[in-house]
């Protein structure tokens, strides 16, 4: 059996994911779930080369057996991210987010920033940063940088319970 990959591989990429999968389990015997059109391709497209051309040899295998005992595998699932709606410190005691985003009035967000512990405190209408009221966090840190930032993501540790709160 010879196979022409590039006519091949034209053929596959004018099909629809249906006639992928349907090719899919001509090749391999078996019916896949997947949908994802690319990885059908790659795997069709490989599958037909090592059906004219021949799998791996009887070496390969066992060298590739050998650097998959040797690696390290993840046996824990990555951690969570923290999300700024979740709560915050606000005099030793965590409260939740008032409109799934701003603390509560009279908290205090501290931010590590080019060699200064900046802090901005909530207020019920704004945010005072050095005795200057300002009205969104962005202007806060549009004030502190020099360039427009979003300002939840430049007090993100704040807002994850890790900035320093006071």
């Amino acid at each position: 059996m010879h196979v022409n990959v590039v006519k091949e591989l034209a053929v596959l990429e004018a099909m629809r994911v249906a006639e992928l999968r349907d090719r899919y389990t001509q090749v391999f015997g078996e019916e896949t779930r997947v949908g994802n059109k690319a990885w059908l391709v790659k795997r069709v497209i490989w599958r037909l080369q090592a059906l004219a051309e021949g799998d791996l040899s009887e070496r390969a295998r066992k060298r590739a057996a050998e650097l998959a005992q040797d690696a390290d595998l993840r046996l824990s699932p990555p951690r969570q991210k923290h999300t700024a709606s979740a709560s915050i410190q606000r005099n030793g005691k965590a409260s939740a987010l008032a409109n799934g985003h701003l603390p509560l009035p009279g908290t205090i967000l501290t931010r590590w920033y080019k060699g200064q512990n900046l802090k901005v405190q909530v207020l019920r209408h704004g945010f005072e940063h050095e005795d200057q009221v300002y009205r969104s966090l962005s202007a806060v840190a549009k004030a502190i940088t020099g360039s427009h930032t979003n300002g939840f993501l430049f007090f993100r540790q704040a807002f994850a319970g890790r900035g320093g709160n006071a």
